[in-house]
């Protein structure tokens, strides 16, 4: 949460690398998935510490004022005599995504008994344990592809007295990487601890990894090409990028951008450095040209640091962590994290 009152403004997911390449239909299941980052909540949002100078108009659904005193409090610049504070509504943001993604899925042909296997995208997950917020996310994943009009597979092991068996999962992981109906595959994280995270997550082909978590599509997202010879990429369009990327922090990229924020020579602040938030969304902030910060459990004088942000985006499982004392004039803030107060 980023606030320093009782109400807190928040936000709201084996082969060489050149071996596969992902379809059209898992790059559309990858949409659906990064809806997801802006639905978590129903008071999901981010916003702007007071008026910011946009690229483009942002529409009135996606970019309104809050009207209650508590939101306008919390979210509102150092000063008592600022403007408020700007809020995002990440809920339309995901409606206008996913009836994008409805138009589109409209378009390919139906599923047939003679039609090809993958002719509408689909989305295979596998679900390990009885945690409710994993059955919650996987049911919201579901929900999503249906709406959309994908298919969606399920696997459910409830792993009673930890039957499981890493076995057991790498030979549904394999079946799935061979099924043409099959184009996206997410392992619901987390595994149980007697289950080796990293060992199934390589087993997903990097063409299916959706969720971007293949050591293959790791190294693409942090690659820079700088060298001479190297191919260019469009990091503008994420359609366009030859791998998959995590869907949270594409989430946070795709917000900034559906409501016109070009970051490009700005100072972006990342609080948190974990693979699956912090890292990923400073290299993509990297890649659109921002001069990227990280900040952890070790930097010295946060405070400076945060102050001196364009746009802060908050990836650490930590309430109340930045104050609005901290955020200068025109600030942009996304937080990633969910926690309760």
């Amino acid at each position: 949460f980023i606030a320093s009152q009782q109400q807190a403004v928040y936000c709201s997911g084996p082969s060489s690398i050149t071996s596969f390449m992902p379809s059209r239909a898992a790059v559309l299941l990858g949409i659906v998935v990064l809806s997801l980052v802006f639905v978590q909540s129903t008071a999901s949002t981010a916003f702007l510490a007071s008026p910011f100078k946009v690229s483009s108009a942002p529409s009135s659904s996606a970019l309104r004022i809050p009207q209650t005193k508590t939101m306008a409090t919390t979210a509102s610049s150092p000063s008592s005599s600022s403007p408020l504070a700007k809020d995002i509504d990440g809920k339309s943001i995901a409606a206008a995504i996913r009836s994008e993604l409805t138009q589109q899925i409209s378009l390919l042909p139906p599923s047939t008994a003679s039609s090809p296997p993958g002719s509408r995208p689909g989305l295979a997950v596998m679900l390990v344990g009885q945690r409710r917020d994993s059955q919650t996310y996987v049911r919201m994943k579901q929900k999503a592809c249906h709406d959309c009009g994908m298919n969606s597979f399920l696997r459910v092991y409830d792993n009673v007295d930890g039957d499981v068996t890493e076995e057991l999962l790498l030979n549904q992981i394999s079946e799935w990487n061979d099924d043409l109906a099959v184009h996206g595959i997410l392992v619901q994280l987390p595994l149980p601890a007697h289950i080796d995270e990293e060992v199934i997550l390589r087993a997903v082909r990097p063409d299916k990894d959706v969720d971007g978590l293949h050591p293959a599509n790791t190294a693409r997202l942090f690659s820079t090409s700088t060298h001479a010879g190297a191919a260019k990429l469009n990091w503008k369009d994420f359609s366009s990028l030859p791998f998959h990327v995590p869907c949270t922090p594409q989430g946070c990229i795709e917000l900034l951008d559906r409501i016109g924020v070009d970051v490009e020579g700005k100072n972006a602040v990342v609080i948190g450095r974990s693979n699956l938030v912090g890292l990923p969304v400073a290299m993509l902030l990297l890649h659109r040209n921002a001069t990227v910060t990280i900040v952890h459990s070790r930097t010295r004088d946060i405070e400076a640091v945060v102050k001196n942000a364009d746009v802060v985006i908050a990836a650490v499982g930590r309430a109340k962590m930045v104050p609005g004392s901290w955020l200068k004039k025109g600030a942009v803030v996304v937080d990633v994290g969910i926690n309760s107060v």
